[in-house]
């Protein structure tokens, strides 16, 4: 079971759309919360059509910012408990038996109204024994060390989040992975980056899923990272061999030619066989031409880390 939380800054735009569908294709979370979905719910049911998820609540956008939607697999698993525009909160009755709470948060961008958060998690933990999770955008931090680039984080704002916690009973979620979740202006003198989207957990929710792990997804459309709250540890399995076609192959006119011979050449052969025959000589031919796409991702996210150590020691060389 997992829970997938992202500032998608505008669900309405094709890359965002398409880089959700892709996320949920490959991480499989349960639950989706959005913050700043800036449309409707028109929008959140096509995305739930299109991920094949079975239930959604939305608080939609008030004039031209906010709006938040929690997205779930199965239709039977949520019971809505209470909400407005900065808070969706639901108790869960898994089909693994598990119950559980979990509230999407979504931080007020207004310092000036950060109080108001600050209450409204106060009032939620009033007569709450189940264990409990808060997911989201907090639009804030628990201390300077999650801030780089730019002055430093308001001291009072900090304190006060950090008063939060220690009043619910609350322990904020190490990040696995990069450390920030949010940048302003990448590769400029006015780079700033900092750790925005958090979980924060109740001491029962530590023990019901002991080897929970938060993880910083890194890549995003938005100008924050997705994060992914894993509440059981996956089992490692071994994968089975399987052919899977590349678009990208269909840009290569060796493409065509290859299925084109394997058709010919194997004239007396059944669909079947044409067809394990093609996906063998495809697949070798794959890798020769377009190598490894996994690999390519894995340099790419190299060569990203690298610039931004890179970019963290000037900023230390400037100290």
């Amino acid at each position: 079971m997992s829970i997938l939380s992202w500032n998608c800054h505008g669900l309405g735009t094709p890359w965002a759309f398409q880089f959700l569908k892709e996320i949920v294709l490959q991480k499989k979370p349960d639950f989706v919360f959005l913050c700043e979905i800036l449309y409707k719910q028109l929008t959140v049911e096509r995305l739930q059509s299109a991920i094949g998820f079975e239930g959604n609540f939305v608080v939609e956008t008030q004039g031209h910012s906010g709006g938040v939607a929690l997205l779930w697999r199965y239709k039977d698993e949520v019971a809505l408990s209470s909400y407005n525009k900065n808070h969706i909160d639901v108790t869960v009755n898994s089909k693994d038996g598990e119950k559980f709470r979990l509230t999407g948060v979504y931080g007020e961008p207004d310092r000036r109204k950060r109080q108001e958060i600050w209450e409204l998690i106060r009032a939620l933990a009033v007569n709450n024994s189940l264990p409990w999770c808060l997911i989201g955008d907090m639009n804030n931090v628990v201390s300077q060390s999650d801030k780089q680039g730019g002055r430093p984080y308001p001291q009072t704002l900090i304190q006060g989040f950090q008063g939060v916690l220690e009043d619910c009973n609350l322990v904020d979620m190490d990040l696995v992975g990069y450390p920030f979740t949010w940048e302003r202006g990448a590769g400029t003198a006015d780079w700033i980056e900092v750790r925005l989207d958090r979980a924060i957990v109740s001491v029962n929710f530590m023990h019901m899923f002991a080897e929970a792990k938060l993880i910083n997804l890194e890549v995003s459309t938005s100008d924050h990272c997705p994060i992914l709250l894993e509440l059981h540890k996956a089992n490692v399995l071994v994968p089975m061999k399987r052919f899977r076609f590349e678009n990208a192959w269909l840009r290569e006119p060796m493409c065509q030619k290859i299925v084109e011979e394997v058709w010919s050449n194997n004239a007396g052969k059944s669909l079947y066989e044409k067809l394990d025959d093609c996906s063998d000589i495809l697949s070798k031919w794959g890798q020769e031409i377009t190598e490894s796409f996994k690999n390519r991702i894995h340099l790419c996210k190299k060569v990203i880390k690298a610039m931004k150590g890179k970019r963290d020691s000037n900023s230390v060389e400037r100290l």
